[in-house]
């Protein structure tokens, strides 16, 4: 049997994975994003030509397993080790700013209902200044 969330009442509580719809919204805000990029001269130039299936997987088990969902990414990858990952990336503010605006035409493209996409943005967000490992232009 899976392990449940219980609620203050006793009953299960659904993840937010499950609340927004599982897999395929995690998945159709990933694809949005890495379209908005995709002509982005600032970030399009991270992502190897021959691997932006495997970014699109990655982010797209990153965020559903930390939203609830299943426990592919750690199970493949290990801890996400955000920081580490991200170092040898020139992460400035404009960077940040650039993923922020795509992630949020993405998200925004979802319809979430309000408190669901509130939730995921102010994740995102925090997320993106946390990445951000260098002020030179």
């Amino acid at each position: 049997m899976a392990d449940v969330t219980l609620g203050p009442t006793g009953g299960p509580i659904d993840p937010m994975f499950e609340q927004v719809g599982g897999h395929a919204t995690f998945e159709r805000l990933v694809r949005g994003f890495y379209a908005g990029i995709e002509d982005d001269p600032v970030l399009r130039p991270m992502y190897p030509d021959d691997d932006m299936e495997g970014a699109v997987w990655r982010l797209t088990a990153f965020l559903e397993q930390y939203w609830g969902g299943p426990t592919t990414y750690s199970d493949q990858r290990g801890h996400p080790r955000l920081r580490a990952r991200h170092m040898p990336f020139h992460v400035n503010p404009d960077a940040r700013d650039r993923w922020l605006t795509h992630m949020r035409a993405s998200l925004d493209a979802l319809a979430l209902p309000p408190l669901h996409e509130a939730a995921i943005w102010e994740h995102l967000e925090r997320a993106a200044y946390a990445m951000v490992n260098t002020f030179e232009q």
